[in-house]
């Protein structure tokens, strides 16, 4: 889960700074878009491993 979440902030990263010369708002919400998938699979590994030592 830990690659998976590092291969989207990689692609977040290039898509954003390809995007952001012809298209500052869509590199901006691609970003965001990217940031809140990570920050949920973060949360979910979180609350599962938590499930799971139980």
């Amino acid at each position: 889960m830990a690659v998976l979440m590092g291969l989207i902030t990689v692609g977040t990263t290039v898509a954003y700074f390809v995007l952001r010369p012809d298209r500052e708002w869509l590199a901006f919400y691609v970003a965001c878009c990217g940031g809140v998938l990570v920050v949920n699979l973060g949360l979910m590994m979180v609350f599962a491993a938590k499930n799971i030592r139980k």
